[in-house]
């Protein structure tokens, strides 16, 4: 089960982007692999077209191994780990390992 979820703040730990923090785009849950806002930067050579008259090299996003991101604690101000508490109305909440704050 990922505990990355869409719309998440995480940062890098290994890799040429570690220490970068970024928004997730998109996951793979079965891949075990998540694409970052502004990370993994990849160069793809666009071919002209209708769309692209221009063409040439654009910059994307690449995906990324779960296992090299970590969620992002505004309050620790660092990758951290999660646990699970439940709310007061029943809903599961994520919690930071280290502070015990709602992520």
């Amino acid at each position: 089960m990922a505990r990355v979820k869409k719309g998440d703040t995480v940062i890098v730990r290994t890799g040429k982007d570690r220490g970068k923090t970024g928004k997730v785009l998109q996951v793979w849950p079965e891949r075990e692999r998540a694409l970052v806002e502004r990370l993994n930067l990849l160069k793809h050579f666009e071919r002209r077209s209708q769309q692209n008259q221009a063409g040439g090299v654009v910059e994307r996003e690449g995906s990324l191994a779960l296992s090299k991101l970590a969620l992002y604690c505004p309050r620790c101000r660092k990758g951290v780990r999660i646990g699970w508490q439940v709310a007061g109305d029943g809903t599961k909440q994520r919690i930071c390992r280290a502070c015990q704050a709602v992520l």
